[in-house]
C-alpha cells in the first residue's frame, strides 16, 4: 500500500479536507496519523471514529499559530508512533468577507497567522527530523484563490498565494535531501469552512467552476495521498489544482 509504515501529521484534521486526508491515509495503511486540531473534543472524536483501538490514529490539540505548539505537535507524533514521514498543512480559515479597505489590523493578523505562519512554523518543526531521515513528504493546502483571487476575500487570497510561494521556495531548499514539498489548490470544496462565507461569495465561487458543482473532501484527499506517498518521486515545488475545470492556465 502507498503509505505502509509511514507516519503522518495532518493539521485541522477534525473535519473537512483534513479529516478526509487522515481517513485516506489510514486506508492506505499508514502506520500512524496524528489528528492535530485546535478543537480538542472534535479531534478526539475524529481519531476514535477512525481507529477505535487508538493504535494508528491519535489526536493532539494544537494552536498552529504558535511556533512552540507546532514543535510540541511534532514531538508528540514521534513519541507516539516512533517516527515521522509526512506533514499535511491543512488548518486554515476563510476570514471575514468585505472589500479590501474594510479589514482591520486584527482581521489581517489572524488570517495571516492561521493560514500562513502556521505552515511556516510546521515546516520548520518537521525540517530537522525529515532531513536527518533523508525522506519526507510535505503537502500544503493552498487554494485556487491563491492563484486567481476571489473578490471580497483579499486577505484569504493573499495568504493562500503566499503558501504557494512558501512551497516553491522551501521545496528548492530541500530538493536534494529526500524531502518533497508540494501544494494543492482546491476550488470550492463542500466543507464547514463555507459557513464562514456569505451565500453570495459561495455562489460566485461555484459559478466559476465549469463542472457546475463543489468538490468533495475525499476527492482532494485522493490527490493528497499520492503527493504524500512513495509513488511521488520527481515532483517538488509544484501546486496541483483540483478545481473542476476552473483553473485553465
Amino acid at each position: 500500500m502507498p503509505l505502509s509504515h509511514r507516519v503522518a501529521i495532518v493539521t485541522g484534521a477534525a473535519r473537512g479536507i483534513g479529516r478526509a486526508c487522515a481517513e485516506a491515509f489510514l486506508r492506505a495503511q499508514a502506520r500512524g496519523v496524528l489528528i492535530a486540531d485546535i478543537d480538542e473534543a472534535a479531534g478526539k472524536a475524529a481519531a476514535k471514529a477512525m481507529d477505535p483501538t487508538g493504535e494508528r490514529a491519535a489526536s493532539f490539540r494544537v494552536d498552529v499559530t504558535r511556533r512552540a505548539e507546532n514543535e510540541a505537535m511534532v514531538a508528540e507524533a514521534i513519541r507516539r508512533f516512533g517516527r515521522l514521514d509526512i506533514l499535511v498543512n491543512n488548518a486554515g480559515i476563510a476570514g471575514r468577507q468585505g472589500s479590501l479597505e474594510t479589514h482591520s489590523d486584527e482581521d489581517l493578523d489572524r488570517i495571516i497567522a492561521v493560514n500562513l505562519k502556521s505552515v511556516y512554523f510546521a515546516c520548520a518543526a518537521v525540517h530537522p527530523h525529515l532531513v536527518k531521515a533523508g525522506y519526507g513528504r510535505i503537502v500544503n493546502i493552498a487554494s485556487i484563490a491563491g492563484k486567481e483571487g476571489n473578490p471580497g476575500l483579499v486577505p484569504y487570497s493573499m495568504t493562500k498565494a503566499a503558501v504557494i510561494g512558501l512551497t516553491k521556495a522551501y521545496a528548492k531548499e530541500v530538493a536534494q535531501s529526500g524531502v518533497l514539498v508540494n501544494a494543492v489548490a482546491p476550488a470550492v470544496i463542500e466543507t464547514e469552512i463555507l459557513q464562514q462565507v456569505t451565500p453570495e461569495v459561495k455562489a460566485y465561487m461555484i459559478s466559476k467552476i465549469p463542472m457546475g458543482r463543489m468538490g468533495r473532501p475525499e476527492e482532494v484527499a485522493e490527490l493528497v495521498t499520492w503527493l504524500a506517498s512513495d509513488r511521488l518521486s520527481f515532483s517538488t515545488g509544484f501546486c496541483y489544482d483540483i478545481s473542476g475545470g476552473r483553473a485553465t492556465y
